[in-house]
């Protein structure tokens, strides 16, 4: 081995959060299709060696997967909330009108 030559050390595994996007585009598809693009890129891009373009992917796919994560959920709580409301209502007018 030569003086001052260090090996190089293959970089750590980059998590494409494919699986998040996958799981988001059930709650919010419309911002989980960027989501799935992105963490598609992750790993050709490491392929071609490219750490830092993969970092990226990997980095658009998490921040769209939250996005529509978030509005996913924040959506279903609405709709629940919405029901709930409609139905308590239902069931007082009921009992309003038998009176």
């Amino acid at each position: 081995m030569q003086p001052g030559y260090h090996p190089q050390q293959q970089p750590p595994p980059i998590n494409n959060n494919m699986t998040m996007s996958i799981v988001a585009i059930f709650l919010f598809w419309p911002l989980a299709i960027p989501a799935i693009i992105n963490a598609s890129k992750v790993n050709p891009l490491l392929q071609q060696g490219d750490y830092a373009g993969a970092q990226t992917a990997a980095a658009e796919s998490r921040k769209w997967s939250k996005w529509a994560l978030i509005v996913g959920i924040a959506w279903y709580v609405i709709v629940l909330l919405c029901c709930a409301l409609a139905g308590l209502g239902a069931i007082m007018s009921g009992d309003n009108s038998s009176s």
